[in-house]
């Protein structure tokens, strides 16, 4: 059916509920506030969500705990078709955006269940760590094989993600990147310093690939070499390392200088990478785009610094000395020793970063977001005119 106005009712399709503030569920949230805010009609139909303060959110599976490439998600049970065939049919989209992958047991369940008319679209955003979540992957690939032929287009968030989901799921995506709200970012006061000790940040899970036991180790090192070099280390986030990193930063004779905040706030995250002079983001695998570089680089983090993995690579690979050899102590040692013993040098990379950001700011990518959906839309006789956005 077509219509003449300008607003879109687009759907934001994840299996994961939004409990979480993982890269995915960030990605979600971040465009559908900003198509709500251009006047499109925004909905999320997604796995078990407790959160009530995200309009238009419908929890439509119930859900399992599982760890998965590293991390710690939910996974839905099989959802409700008369459910997910009423929503459907109340709401009369114009537009579903799946996250890839997703389940068969509701995500499918969504894309078999739209109508003929409405735009599909996925975007793929893993990049797997470890040989079993490799061959997983490729098996699920295979088991939707037949329902991802309903999709009109396919998306990844780096040329990472692009790659494997064309080994995996059979697809070719065209590449389109995370984004990140400057302006939620933007630092609302100047940070003035205290003392002369270099403010370091590690924000992130306390698991293996994060990385954070190797940049303990580091610190330990550059400790010991260069005692002149005096910092803190700020330890953002839980996980099932916390006792051990806590013992580690006490053999290498950091402790003082290390300080465990746990679980932080959306607001407390933003105010410690405001007050950073280097954020540290050491993980070495598993990462297909990188969204906390873009944050942290959105809130004025003097330097970003992250693990040289394909991910961040897509990210910040064009500026070499943001990347750090995470798993060979003694080069990771180094460059951080480099980094905070120069003050040009951060002021280069500053410069640089905050220039780079602006290419993923929500107001672009989300305006190149719309012209794929206006121009599916258009192509498929949904609309007989121009959207702007």
């Amino acid at each position: 059916m077509k219509k003449d106005n300008t607003a879109l009712r687009i759907a934001y399709v994840l299996d994961d509920g939004l409990d979480s503030e993982d890269g995915v569920q960030q990605y979600i949230r971040a465009l559908g506030a900003w198509f709500s805010s251009q006047g499109h009609e925004v909905h999320y139909l997604v796995g078990e969500t407790k959160r009530s303060d995200i309009p238009n959110v419908h929890s439509l599976a119930k859900n399992i705990k599982v760890n998965f490439n590293g991390n710690a998600l939910t996974i839905p049970l099989p959802a409700s078709t008369r459910k997910i065939r009423q929503i459907l049919e109340t709401l009369k989209l114009d537009v579903i955006h799946v996250q890839v992958p997703y389940s068969p047991f509701f995500g499918a369940k969504v894309v078999k269940l739209a109508k003929a008319d409405t735009v599909v679209v996925g975007t793929f955003h893993i990049l797997p760590y470890g040989f079993l979540a490799k061959i997983g992957t490729r098996a699920l690939g295979v088991l939707l094989s037949r329902n991802l032929r309903r999709f009109n287009y396919h998306l990844a968030v780096s040329d990472a993600a692009k790659e494997f989901s064309e080994k995996t799921f059979r697809i070719h995506p065209f590449v389109l990147p995370n984004v990140v709200d400057i302006s939620r970012f933007k630092p609302s006061k100047t940070y003035r310093r205290t003392n002369n000790k270099l403010k370091l940040l590690f924000l992130g899970r306390l698991v293996e690939r994060k990385g954070c036991s190797y940049l303990l180790d580091a610190l330990g090192a550059v400790a010991k070499m260069h005692p002149e070099l005096d910092f803190e280390l700020t330890v953002c986030g839980k996980g099932e390392l916390l006792a051990e990193l806590e013992e580690k930063s006490k053999k290498l004779g950091i402790n003082q200088k290390v300080h465990f905040t746990g679980f932080v706030s959306e607001k407390e995250k933003v105010e410690y990478m405001q007050g950073a002079d280097i954020a540290i983001f050491p993980s070495y695998a598993g990462e297909s785009f990188g969204i906390v570089l873009l944050e942290a680089m959105a809130a004025g983090a003097g330097v970003v610094l992250g693990g040289n993995n394909p991910g961040y690579r897509s990210v910040i690979g064009g500026t070499k000395e943001s990347l750090v050899e995470v798993r060979n102590v003694e080069i990771f040692a180094e460059q951080l020793a480099k980094t905070m013993a120069d003050e040009k040098l951060r002021s280069n990379i500053h410069e640089q970063q905050q220039e780079l950001v602006k290419q993923y700011d929500i107001n672009l990518v989300g305006k190149d977001l719309f012209e794929i959906y206006s121009k599916i839309a258009k192509k498929q006789g949904l609309i007989n005119n121009t959207f702007k956005a």
